[in-house]
């Protein structure tokens, strides 16, 4: 096929794509005007239903919360494809992950960069457990919790302290993070089936709204989904800065 009717097979489709897109904006409700029905009967019913006072977080995790597991799972095959692809293609080269660490932290960081790296960790750790665990109540949630969480050790690769974050974060235990948060979010769909109603069904105690302590079953899956991000994206860190290491020997 000639590169002219390539641009052809591309270009026409796209055009299409681009009217429709552009008459759907037409179509869209000025600004403060929401017209759904659905978000009016989240908002009205998501506090004294699961007494929690963040209608996303009653979405997500309750009222379409089969839905997120596809999401999460997403993420967790394609963590598990980048590490699949990326370990074996270091495993052809023959300068132990040691070495390589230990080349890398002879480069020179700015020690003002270096101390606001490490100046930097403790809180992103402690926001991003906030947001984790305050995500049924406030805006947040694990997903957004394990983005930061994975922050921290991040900052400390940015301070050259790159053989310090291998001893922080081994493979072993991110992988185990990783499987449990996943797999914990569908261990907590059960309870419901073994409690006699449905999958993801909402069968702990509600607790009272505003509470840490409330809303049932969102909390706990934020946190296994809390876990299964931050685990994650450590592991896709990890592994695309080995292969950094590998392509700059």
């Amino acid at each position: 096929m000639s590169r002219r009717a390539r641009v052809w097979l591309f270009a026409v489709p796209a055009l299409g794509v681009g009217a429709l897109l552009v008459w759907s904006f037409t179509g869209l409700p000025s600004f403060g005007h929401y017209r759904g029905p659905y978000g009016n009967a989240i908002n009205a019913q998501a506090v004294p239903q699961r007494h929690t006072t963040n209608a996303v977080a009653a979405v997500n995790f309750d009222y379409r919360g089969f839905d997120t597991i596809g999401e999460e799972f997403i993420l967790f095959a394609a963590v598990v494809g980048v590490t699949v692809l990326l370990r074996l293609e270091r495993d052809e080269h023959e300068e132990s992950p040691r070495d390589r660490a230990e080349r890398h932290a002879s480069i020179e960081v700015a020690d003002a960069v270096a101390l606001a790296c490490i100046g930097l960790v403790a809180p992103v750790l402690v926001l991003g457990v906030y947001v984790v665990t305050h995500g049924h109540l406030t805006p947040g949630g694990g997903f957004q919790g394990g983005v930061i969480l994975a922050g921290g050790p991040l900052l400390v690769y940015l301070a050259g302290r790159y053989i310090t974050l291998r001893q922080l974060r081994p493979k072993g235990v991110l992988d185990l993070g990783e499987g449990a948060g996943a797999g914990g979010f569908v261990l907590i769909g059960f309870v419901g089936l073994v409690a006699g109603a449905a999958f993801l069904e909402n069968v702990f105690p509600l607790g009272s709204t505003g509470s840490v302590f409330s809303a049932g079953t969102l909390p706990v899956i934020n946190l296994s989904v809390g876990l299964e991000v931050g685990a994650g994206l450590l592991l896709v860190m990890w592994e695309f800065l080995e292969q950094a290491l590998v392509v700059r020997a």
